[in-house]
């Protein structure tokens, strides 16, 4: 299939390129030209009329938990402690693998009209979450959530060995869900493992402040300090929230080549706190985003989460000039695809993956045109994504799903959750 998109505004989000009017050419799942408009004899099977509006590479949720769509407005305005052990873990215990691929299913369709071409997803069941992402067409670095109630060493082990390299659109990622699910034993072994693949870890860290103070009552260090003592950053990896970090702390990050992905969303929602994030720009520690779990969200909204990232981020500094709008939307793109190790989805450029979302910009709130980057994390929503293009296929356009019976997906989805309550 080649693809010619025409008549568009294009930000490549290369460093140090301007937006520019042009074309980008598609064949198969690969992009083969960005750039101005220029004669071809190629024939294409398919030409847009951009009208206008922006290409873009595709946003990258990089921490959800897709199948907890179940549990959307279901357990609200409660700490993150009683939130999890009351009324998340007793229901996640009557999930079947089944539930979770439907429940997945879901979450892409959200992620679709969110411009979200990829995701880092730390669910119950990563073989069915596979399945559902290969069906829909999303891309999915799957990572371990392993920790006191499973699943063995062996599971994640045989996991990381047959997932990876499944399908084009599918990885797994070594991970344990949060220091305090884990004991010292526990982590000690995935210590072995990390080393054995010299893989990074992917983990929940510093969410709360009782998080980090209870790990240094039992082990007289941080959770990040904890975690460095034994070695589990040896090859890098990814934290998920990051919000009650120490200068130390981040000192440990940059070295050990860690990203920080932020969750501002759930975090204010959960009452956690809000990221250091201009510290860790400071220093030079790469910043992705993420949604969190539809149900500690509970919108799966990219555009929320840039807003809410700088905002936030500037109330933390009480600086208006913190966290400026290019370094956010790097954050939900280049920085994405870095935390998912996906070289070739962070830029529009010749060669990469054709992972292209189209945002309209014949909206009210994307009027008068001064500024696109600003104009999508001030003033965007979800409701400007006209295209999400994922590996050279179109998924969502004007709309519409292409190929989806998104009203089976709900049903399916709604009758779960009645067994469930």
């Amino acid at each position: 299939m080649k693809i010619r998109f025409y008549n568009a505004k294009i930000l490549t989000m290369v460093s140090n390129q301007d937006i520019f009017e042009g074309e980008v050419w598609v064949e198969d799942n690969r992009i083969i030209y960005v750039g101005p408009t220029r004669y071809s004899k190629d024939k294409w099977d398919k030409e847009i009329d951009c009208e206008g509006n922006v290409l873009m590479p595709g946003l990258k949720n990089a921490h959800t938990h897709s199948g907890m769509t179940a549990f959307r407005s279901l357990a609200d305005d409660l700490n993150l402690q009683d939130w999890l052990n009351n009324e998340i873990f007793p229901r996640e215990a009557k999930m079947t693998s089944e539930d979770v691929y439907h429940l997945t299913k879901l979450a892409i369709l959200e992620y679709l009209t969110s411009g979200v071409t990829a995701i880092e997803d730390m669910y119950l069941t990563p073989e069915t979450i596979a399945d559902a992402c290969i069906e829909m067409g999303m891309r999915c670095e799957i990572v371990s959530g392993l920790n006191k109630f499973g699943p063995t060493l062996e599971v994640l082990e045989n996991r990381y060995k047959n997932l990876n390299g499944m399908n084009e659109l599918i990885g797994f990622k070594m991970g344990v869900h949060a220091e305090y699910t884990c004991e010292k034993e526990l982590l000690l072994k995935v210590n072995e493992m990390i080393h054995k693949y010299k893989a990074p870890l992917y983990v929940h860290m510093s969410e709360t402040k009782s998080e980090v103070d209870e790990c240094i009552e039992r082990y007289g260090m941080t959770p990040v300090e904890f975690f460095d003592s034994l070695g589990l950053f040896d090859f890098g990896g990814v934290i998920y929230h990051g919000v009650w970090t120490t200068p130390n702390d981040r000192a440990i990050l940059k070295k050990r080549n860690i990203i920080v992905v932020t969750n501002p969303g759930s975090n204010a929602k959960l009452a956690s706190g809000i990221a250091p994030l201009n510290d860790y720009l400071k220093e030079g520690i790469p910043v992705a985003i993420g949604t969190d779990g539809p149900s500690s969200n509970n919108a799966l909204d990219m555009f929320r989460e840039m807003y809410l990232a700088t905002v936030l981020g500037k109330i933390k500094e009480m600086d208006p000039t913190a966290i400026p709008a290019m370094e956010v939307l790097k954050m939900a793109t280049v920085n994405g695809s870095l935390s998912l190790e996906h070289k070739d989805t962070d830029v529009l450029a010749k060669g990469k993956l054709a992972d292209i979302i189209m945002i309209d910009l014949h909206q009210p709130n994307m009027q008068p045109v001064l500024n696109v980057a600003k104009n999508i994390v001030y003033s965007g929503c979800k409701s400007n994504v006209k295209m999400t293009m994922i590996n050279g296929e179109i998924l969502y356009y004007n709309g519409e799903f292409i190929g989806v019976d998104v009203e089976k997906i709900y049903d399916k989805a709604a009758k779960i959750m009645e067994r469930l309550k």
